[in-house]
């Protein structure tokens, strides 16, 4: 199973301004970004988590619809997006999961709101449920899990009591963390997934657009012009990965070749 995603439980190890995870089985990653809500093939050159940071985007507007982006890979059989600003994943389950496809959704929030999972098949939305409250389940199929909650020994047989954790405190946060890994566990067995944190950090994946009006540029046709006239008039130059002029540099070198 490799890394699995239990992992994914503890906070601490999510970069950046991910915002959740999706899989999905039946469909290639490009196919997932454009059931997200990407074009078809406007995925930019590979890049790392740290560099979504720095492509163009509003994560927030005042109409409450920031941009969105997703960098898709694939691994153990399965299709993923990792989520970026206020992306779709959300919203799109059940046309993500149309055609036969199955897709899962989870959301790392916290401990209230709880962490979500969901999960969607064929076109339709199947069961969900918050991480350490798995009592309230929801969809078609709520109890589609119980069985392997119940065996995990999180849930008691009637799928209404949670069984009490052994030697946790459930006012500590990294017992909380220890509760939902043992959810996301069993998610990990049920579904085949495994995510390896290097996708998060330095795996280099194609970025689409999903939501809003994000610029997807990865590299300035004039970094090398505009770095070559900072260091001769003492400004600093880009200290980001990827080849982009930040606007306040851009706008000096534009004025001073205008005059």
């Amino acid at each position: 199973m490799g890394d699995g995603i239990r992992w994914l439980a503890d906070g601490d190890a999510l970069t950046g301004w991910m915002t959740g995870v999706v899989f999905a089985r039946e469909i290639d990653a490009e196919e997932l970004a454009v059931r997200m809500g990407g074009a078809p093939g406007a995925g930019t050159e590979p890049i790392t988590g740290a560099e979504v940071v720095e492509l163009d985007m509003e994560i927030y507007r005042p109409d409450g619809r920031g941009d969105g982006v997703v960098r898709v890979g694939e691994h153990a059989g399965w299709a993923f997006a990792i989520e970026y600003g206020d992306s779709t994943g959300g919203q799109r389950l059940e046309e993500i999961s149309r055609e036969g496809a199955e897709a899962i959704h989870y959301v790392p929030v916290g401990e209230h709101p709880p962490a979500t999972f969901f999960y969607a098949r064929d076109g339709r939305s199947m069961c969900g449920f918050g991480l350490c409250e798995e009592a309230i389940r929801w969809g078609e199929e709520p109890d589609l899990l119980l069985p392997d909650l119940v065996a995990a020994g999180i849930l008691r047989p009637d799928g209404k009591t949670h069984c009490a954790p052994e030697e946790e405190d459930e006012d500590d946060d990294q017992d909380y963390a220890a509760l939902r890994g043992r959810t996301l566990a069993v998610v990990e067995k049920r579904f085949g997934l495994s995510l390896p944190p290097v996708f998060l950090t330095e795996a280099r994946l194609p970025a689409y657009a999903v939501r809003g009006t994000p610029d997807m540029t990865t590299e300035d046709p004039d970094f090398d012009a505009v770095c070559a006239w900072a260091t001769v008039n003492g400004y600093p130059l880009p200290s980001g990965r990827l080849r982009l002029i930040p606007g306040l540099l851009r706008r000096a070198y534009q004025h001073a070749i205008s005059h």
